[in-house]
């Protein structure tokens, strides 16, 4: 198949905007709780009313309609509330990374024109300072800022808030947000009311074990991140009782004071978590039953997606669901039975895991340019191991050259004071990914590489890393793993390990801690990493094969540069810094 379109369930009229949802909610459900914040809960009248209150004191502040505010902060209600407040305001919300550099912030504040920055910690407030000293409206929430704002309301009308939002149209931005900047300058990715609304407005009916009466979610990826910001909206418009998680540090003691009933998050979080409980299992001498509970995990999965799951299977399932699946549950609060992925490929043996233990991760797949849902799997229309059919009201096509194109109500409008970008990214009115992929005959989408990352070796061949890479991963040592050999004779990776698992490992092999820089050419190491490396070849021909890997000597991190705040590894940066770890691999 190279096309598949699927009808929209939901059309959004001219008329309709992002904060219709808050208003209605507040009419008809107005004692129904929104969000539960540690010492409160909030109401979907009384987020109404803060909403209404603060687009007040931003409108006393001299926010005018069509004017762009910055927003600084990590995941909390404060987000939410001045963004749904920004938007009530008739202005348009830029979101920053609260992680990011005085050079990315100075860029995306002039870049768009921002005449206000919402922070919220001195940290914050300094960054902004540094990086745009002549910006006079810089409120931080930490200080209380929001509160002063609020307190402004009464010099403006609250009727002037009305003729605002009913001055809003669909086609309107409602925000500029700046991609992570993995092949250079962050470009502003300027998204429409109708695309948000329709993005999601046609994938909640579809995801009924998500949005259904009585779910609680916790929020703990960067709002700033268009697939946490899309959730955001979801759980607005659906009621979703939903609480905040500003520092993963705390995560764990989070998500068991919260007990969701499904979370988001990318497949980074769902790899520590797998690898984390099996480092623990080995460690503790249980290895052999979690290795055997995580085979028959997977087993279970694949048996249920044919429709028939033996006697026996079922029997070793109910054993390993006492002695290791429900503390798997537990670890995710206990009610948890679905989540969310995105933002890079899961795997499926990620995926056939987590269903087999009874937590069904529904893979999506999208860019911030789509607002940013193009696919997703669903309870009811599942494969694991693709990224699901299109959302409602999407087209996927697949090009002759194996790049997946999108076109429909989500596809953004372009890119901020860039129409050259633009013209490159929409051709005859479908948006290029620059991702690769192929559609089965039931619609399908299965992501194969990135376009720009395809590797093409000194012989010719054609190699795709992202396989390899999610198979070495996969290692409960291995923390990233980037697959080189462009122009190069064979194929090889740089991997680094993972600095909170190394110390049980050096335990269970009866060695004396020490950090990976000392062990690099460990031979115990090594040949665990080959083990890895071994099992990621089995998936790819002979010439496609990791032939050599390379231990460094830290792990990858946002704060050194080689990771996007999305945790995405930016190639070209970990290509520079390692040159010379490359080149040795060759000179060999």
């Amino acid at each position: 198949m190279r096309e598949m379109a699927v009808p929209p369930v939901v059309t959004i009229d001219d008329r309709d905007d992002l904060t219709g949802p808050v208003w209605a909610n507040a009419a008809e459900h107005p004692d129904a709780v929104q969000f539960l914040l540690d010492d409160r809960e909030v109401t979907c009248a009384g987020f109404r009313d803060e909403v209404l209150t603060l687009a007040r004191g931003l409108a006393a502040a001299g926010v005018a309609p069509g004017d762009r505010v910055a927003l600084m902060s990590r995941t909390r209600y404060e987000w939410t509330l001045a963004d749904y407040a920004i938007w009530a305001a008739g202005a348009v919300t830029v979101p920053i990374y609260e992680t990011s550099s005085v050079d990315q912030v100075r860029w995306i504040l002039a870049d768009s024109g921002a005449v206000a920055c919402v922070t919220e910690l001195p940290g914050h407030s300094e960054t902004v300072a540094q990086a745009a000293p002549e910006l006079k409206n810089v409120w931080e929430i930490g200080a209380g800022a929001l509160t002063t704002l609020a307190g402004r309301a009464d010099e403006v009308e609250a009727a002037d808030i009305e003729r605002r939002r009913d001055a809003i149209r669909a086609g309107d931005p409602a925000t500029i947000i700046y991609t992570s900047g993995t092949t250079g300058r962050p470009k502003g990715c300027i998204l429409t009311h109708r695309n948000m609304l329709s993005d999601i407005g046609n994938a909640v009916p579809e995801l009924d074990i998500l949005f259904r009466p009585g779910s609680t979610t916790l929020l703990f990826l960067p709002l700033a991140h268009a697939f946490a910001r899309l959730l955001q909206i979801g759980v607005v418009a659906a009621r979703v009782r939903t609480a905040f998680a500003p520092d993963v540090k705390n995560l764990v003691a989070d998500l068991a004071r919260v007990r969701p009933t499904f979370v988001l998050a990318v497949p980074r979080v769902f790899e520590k978590v797998y690898n984390t409980a099996r480092q623990k299992a080995h460690a503790d001498g249980k290895g052999k039953i979690f290795d055997a509970a995580e085979k028959t995990a997977i087993e279970y999965s694949r048996a249920l997606g044919t429709g028939r799951v033996g006697l026996g299977l079922k029997m070793r399932h109910a054993l390993f669901d006492k002695l290791v699946y429900g503390k798997l549950r537990a670890a995710l609060g206990g009610r948890c039975v679905a989540a969310i992925s995105g933002g890079a490929p899961l795997g499926e043996r990620l995926g056939h895991f987590y269903h087999g233990i009874g937590v069904l991760v529904l893979e999506g797949y999208g860019l911030t340019e789509t607002s940013p849902a193009i696919t997703f799997n669903r309870e009811h229309a599942l494969k694991i191991g693709t990224v699901g059919r299109p959302l409602p009201g999407v087209t996927v096509r697949i090009a002759d050259d194996g790049e997946i194109l999108a076109a429909g109500d989500i596809i953004f409008t372009g890119y901020f004071n860039n129409p050259e970008a633009t013209a490159e990214a929409i051709r005859n009115d479908w948006f290029h990914t620059g991702d690769l992929g192929s559609l089965d005959d039931e619609g399908f989408l299965r992501i194969t590489g990135r376009k720009k990352e395809i590797l093409v070796t000194a012989g010719g061949k054609n190699v795709a890393p992202a396989v390899l890479e999610d198979r070495v991963r996969a290692h409960p040592l291995v923390s990233q793993c980037m697959v080189v050999g462009d122009g190069r004779p064979f194929i090889a990776a740089l991997v680094t390990v993972d600095e909170e698992a190394l110390p049980k490992w050096l335990e269970g092999e009866g060695r004396v801690p020490a950090d990976v820089a000392g062990l690099r050419d460990d031979p115990a190491l090594l040949a665990a990493i080959q083990s890895a490396v071994d099992e990621a070849n089995k998936a790819v021909s002979k010439a496609e094969a990791i032939r050599v890997f390379r231990i460094l000597p830290r792990d990858f991190t946002e704060a050194t540069g080689e990771l996007t705040p999305s945790l995405k590894v930016k190639r070209a940066v970990v290509m520079k810094e390692y040159s010379d770890d490359i080149d040795a691999i060759y000179l060999r």
